[in-house]
């Protein structure tokens, strides 16, 4: 099995080295009519007179939202809201939902900031959003920011802060920076810095930080602690030239932090942080063909019955891998292609976010494209089109088996047709929250959209997981 999974990341590779650019091959499923809800925020388009003449409503129906939080007032970046992401809705002190994300006039620009809101009829409805942490004289972007609440309510918001020095990307290198409100978060206190440990992977000159981003919100995961794992890219100057051209050829890593002491309310620069699979113990795994390239990125972490996490993780193997910690995230197995069982095959997906949620006592949920890239006359260079469209698996708790999450045959979630606003990725760098009715999965459309679709209960029943190694399953490639 070991030499057929080398054989394919071998022909991954050579796919990848001879891939054609294709620029107008949309591909995928043709639309069904769509359906869904939409808030008052759609009038913010036809208000502002800069949709371009397209059809807004038809646009945020593709993948047939139950909600809609967010619509940019313009198609073009004029008014610097185009590009919504990182999109991580969690359960505010005061009983209603808050969201957090990263706001920009299109990703990666100078004007990215982070925007607060929140919601008091469970989803429906959002509160303008609100700035919290912005360029500001000296300081530069502001980035990828995830919610702390501690058991007082205070909320706490840790981003990526920009300082006008570059190691790899202007949106991965920066400090760590926090602030804090305790009225649920009508006002936030000045940012503070936290620092960060130095490590192999980090520029040797201590002027530059480190690159580094958390894509998920945290969780009490460890001991009642929040826990979370972040891509840690590795700089340049302590590693070969990318042997590909194209940006995830760049190695990453990933590690994990544990948020020590966050009920006790401290001023947000005062935080404490233990890192774990830290340094040389980072999770590792190689570029297909470059042995001593890693290229893992982006760990999602859900706890199990049995008391151990599971994360899994996106790669450039052309599959999604998972690891397992039995020690509340202290240490971390070798990560292994994640598969739909153990005697199946391993799922396929690009170097595109792959989160896994849980959605119920020992079931879980996890969203990916089912190809490893080769998608619609695109190949896995092209990482904005391929990354569509958005499948789902469901996962039940297996304690006996080699990989203890077991999963259902992949079945379409949504697609948007590959129509351009600006970009067409469904890159999910999403939430979810439950409430009496079901699983909500948030998530930004086209980084553009920022929306919300039930995981409903009948189409869970539907998706039956193998019970046993031997059932007989077909993997939808």
């Amino acid at each position: 099995m070991h030499l057929l999974l080398a054989s394919a990341a071998r022909l991954f590779i050579l796919r990848q080295e001879r891939e054609i650019r294709c620029e107008n091959k949309p591909g995928g499923p043709d639309s069904a009519r769509r359906t869904g809800v939409l808030s008052n925020l759609r009038l913010n388009w036809k208000q502002s007179g800069k949709g371009n003449g397209m059809d807004l409503q038809r646009e945020i129906q593709r993948t047939r939202p139950d909600f809609t939080v967010y619509v940019p007032k313009s198609s073009d970046g004029s008014t610097g809201d185009t590009g919504n992401e990182h999109f991580l809705v969690f359960n505010g002190p005061q009983g209603n939902l808050c969201t957090i994300w990263t706001q920009s006039s299109f990703e990666g620009k100078p004007d990215q900031h982070i925007v607060f809101s929140t919601s008091e009829d469970g989803g429906r409805t959002w509160e303008p959003p609100r700035t919290i942490a912005e360029k500001s004289g000296e300081k530069g972007m502001a980035s990828w920011a995830f919610p702390l609440v501690s058991k007082s309510g205070r909320i706490y918001v840790i981003y990526n802060r920009h300082i006008g020095v570059n190691d790899i990307f202007t949106h991965t290198t920066g400090r760590m920076e926090a602030i804090c409100s305790d009225d649920g978060g009508a006002t936030w206190s000045a940012g503070q810095t936290i620092e960060m440990p130095r490590t192999r992977w980090d520029n040797p000159d201590p002027a530059i930080p480190a690159n580094w981003i958390v894509w998920q919100r945290p969780d009490r995961l460890s001991d009642g602690k929040y826990y979370v794992g972040f891509t840690h890219w590795v700089s340049p100057k302590v590693r070969k030239p990318a042997p590909l051209r194209v940006w995830w050829a760049e190695a990453a890593v990933v590690e994990f932090m544990r948020f020590e002491n966050v009920d006790d309310d401290p001023e947000p620069g005062r935080i404490v942080i233990s890192y774990h699979a830290h340094d040389g113990k980072a999770l590792q795994m190689d570029l297909p063909e470059f042995p001593g390239v890693s290229c893992i990125q982006e760990p999602s972490i859900v706890k199990l019955p049995d008391r151990r996490l599971f994360c899994a993780t996106r790669t450039a193997t052309g599959h999604p891998c998972y690891t397992v910690s039995a020690d509340a995230g202290d240490t971390w197995s070798e990560p292994r292609p994640l598969r739909q069982a153990d005697h199946l095959r391993p799922f396929l997906h690009p170097v595109s976010p792959c989160p896994i949620y849980r959605i119920g006592e020992g079931e879980y949920a996890f969203f990916f494209h089912n190809h490893d890239g080769h998608f619609g006359g695109w190949g896995p260079f092209d990482t904005t089109p391929h990354r569509r469209p958005i499948w789902i698996a469901r996962g039940l708790f297996r304690p006996e088996a080699k990989q203890p999450l077991w999963f259902s045959e992949p079945r379409m979630f949504f697609d948007n047709d590959g129509i351009k606003l600006l970009r067409t990725d469904l890159a999910m760098y999403a939430s979810l929250t439950i409430d009496d009715e079901s699983p909500i999965l948030w998530y930004p459309e086209r980084k553009f959209f920022l929306l919300g679709k039930r995981i409903r209960r009948e189409m869970l029943d539907e998706m039956a997981v193998p019970e046993q190694a031997g059932q007989k399953s077909e993997y939808v490639g």
